[in-house]
């Protein structure tokens, strides 16, 4: 169990809860023996590089929570170093809740969702836009993707936390089903040519002992 974690999603309500319901003994060993988890490792690094989706969640002045789902190509989400995450704030729906919301708390959390593998990766931290920037903004734009960027988000990360993957359900995104697919529509296109060639022969064959 990730001490960071605990620190931040155990508050004194969580706490109150989880002992009213006998976890709060086994959680407070685990957070005790457990490793901070408030960097972005290699191995999260070759996680994060994989996903063309993720989502964001903002804290509005009113207390609201505000969870928007961030999509781009994979890799767009880039870790900068072991401290910070970053990617390219592409123009969208002109609302700008998230970069309002982070104007007055800049408190954010990422869920970060593979389906496939049925893994799921959360990331605590405090965030900022950045519009004046430009060597920044061209660090994290797409190569090839038509999007216009406005500006720049970075997360400085302040805990990790990765979950079980019970009642995750298995689910493919349109190009991981092409890459499944693509040998067996290659074999049968192969069968396919393969039977034309066959009925080919025979036609002929046919054709011959008709002319006998």
């Amino acid at each position: 169990m990730a001490r960071k974690f605990g620190e931040i999603a155990f508050t004194p309500e969580v706490q109150a809860a989880q002992t009213a319901r006998g976890s709060r003994e086994t959680y407070e060993r685990y957070i005790a023996n457990g490793p901070a988890s408030d960097t972005l490792t290699p191995k999260l690094e070759e996680f994060i590089a994989q996903l063309d989706g993720f989502y964001l969640g903002t804290v509005s002045s009113n207390g609201y929570p505000y969870i928007q789902f961030r999509g781009g190509p994979a890799g767009f989400l880039k870790v900068l170093d072991e401290k910070t995450l970053g990617f390219a704030d592409f123009s969208g729906n002109v609302q700008y809740i998230t970069v309002g919301n982070l104007s007055g708390n800049n408190k954010a959390f990422l869920f970060l969702m593979d389906y496939r593998h049925r893994k799921r990766i959360k990331i605590w931290g405090r965030a900022e836009f950045v519009e004046d920037n430009p060597a920044l903004i061209e660090r994290l734009q797409v190569p090839g993707y038509a999007a216009s960027v406005e500006r720049a988000i970075l997360l400085h990360v302040e805990a990790t936390s990765e979950n079980c993957p019970q009642h995750i359900p298995i689910r493919y995104s349109e190009q991981e089903v092409e890459t499944i697919v693509a040998p067996l529509q290659a074999r049968i296109a192969e069968l396919e040519q393969r039977l034309s060639e066959l009925n080919s022969d025979a036609n002929s064959a046919s054709g011959v002992r008709s002319m006998e």
